[in-house]
């Protein structure tokens, strides 16, 4: 039989003091919005937040969901023939023609920038087969990525569904997953895009509705929205530094300006805190595991001045097994938990090597030595 696994939960935390953080978020920052959410990017960490759990119309801020499925197909450099129903999509448009052939690379530009229907039609026809085939995309991906409080029922946001709903958590969890891959970030940080228009002798030249790209320095892309009954939605991205935020309102009629009001707010009351560097684990005194353990990456954490004495870190690790010590490989022997007062915030695994102090040393050793010998003039064959 197979010997079980007991996890050992060491009694080791390490208390660990992180100076220079400003102070915390004003409580009271007021918002026009119904809805708002304030996230950091890297760690899901919400900064600031006002009912941004409640189910509403969330309008043409669902075109991020629309454009991220579009690039993740992998079918951007693929020619689609825009029908006659998406031409006839209500509202914003670039003015497609029915049988016109044009990129899908092109219409996700025009979906972004100038939250064109006709678009979002033209990409959830092509990419899913149908509208209905593209919506159960973008359900499937919305429970792959934990939106757990949000229905699709069409990839452009008007209000011709009465099943069409997010929050503005789940808005920021979506543009969270989408700033991660590189052409989405493109794309949405773009102020102006030229696309070819086949029946004219110009090209199309759209401009980023994102006004905040221009209003607000700091601010690397978004989405905005407006339907009658949804009103005005807005989704942005700001990097300060080190820090990167995401900020979503939902019916606000002064979004601009609490965009910006949320990301000084953050960017002033935060700062990404180093709690556990990468590398060797000195902290763990076991004969066993010590000048063994490594973890392979950082972990930062956005921190207030408040919370700069209540990060703690507990290494938990697997029962140990000899063949460990044998073994030319590294192994995954636990985690290290961060907690911020008391609560997990991350956790990263815990790797064994066996002699990785040795070997450093050997190495230094090594480069040492060919130098010396390459000074008296002696080959590596003696």
């Amino acid at each position: 039989m197979k010997m079980i696994l007991k996890l050992v939960t060491l009694s080791l935390i390490v208390s660990l003091l992180i100076v220079n953080i400003p102070q915390k978020v004003d409580a009271t920052l007021g918002v026009s919005a119904a809805s708002a959410v304030l996230l950091e990017q890297k760690t899901g960490r919400v900064l600031f937040e006002k009912d941004a759990h409640t189910k509403r119309r969330i309008a043409s801020i669902t075109k991020i969901m629309t454009a991220i499925l579009a690039i993740e197909s992998g079918k951007m450099n693929q020619t689609v023939k825009v029908s006659e129903k998406a031409t006839h999509a209500e509202g914003s448009s670039v003015y497609l023609k029915p049988g016109e052939k044009i990129k899908l690379n092109h219409l996700v530009y025009g979906l972004m920038l100038r939250s064109g229907n006709d678009t979002a039609v033209a990409i959830a026809e092509h990419v899913g087969g149908s509208l209905d085939g593209f919506v159960y995309l973008m359900n499937q991906k919305a429970k792959e990525i934990g939106m757990h409080n949000t229905h699709f029922a069409n990839p452009h946001g008007l209000d011709d569904h009465e099943n069409h709903y997010s929050t503005a958590y789940d808005m920021a969890i979506l543009m969270r997953y989408a700033m991660k891959n590189k052409t989405f970030q493109k794309i949405s940080g773009t102020k102006v895009y030229k696309a070819p228009n086949p029946t004219e002798n110009w090209d199309r030249e759209w401009k980023n509705k994102n006004r905040l790209l221009s209003k607000y320095k700091y601010c690397t892309g978004g989405k905005t929205g407006f339907t009658k009954r949804a009103k005005r939605t807005l989704v942005t991205t700001a990097t300060k530094g080190d820090m990167n935020l995401i900020a979503v309102t939902l019916n606000d009629s002064n979004d601009w300006n609490d965009h910006i009001s949320m990301y000084e707010g953050g960017f002033k009351g935060f700062d990404m805190a180093e709690v556990l560097v990468k590398g060797k684990i000195d902290a763990i005194k076991n004969k066993y595991y010590k000048d063994h353990l490594f973890v392979k990456k950082s972990i930062v954490y956005p921190a207030t001045n408040d919370e700069m004495a209540l990060f703690s870190v507990k290494y938990k690790l697997f029962k140990p097994k000899k063949k460990w010590t044998s073994s030319k490989n590294e192994e995954i022997v636990g985690k290290a938990a961060i907690y911020l007062d008391g609560k997990v915030v991350q956790e990263t695994p815990i790797y064994f090597q066996v002699n990785q102090e040795k070997k450093k040393k050997k190495g230094l050793f090594d480069f040492v030595k060919e130098i010396f010998l390459s000074v008296i003039g002696v080959n590596s064959n003696g």
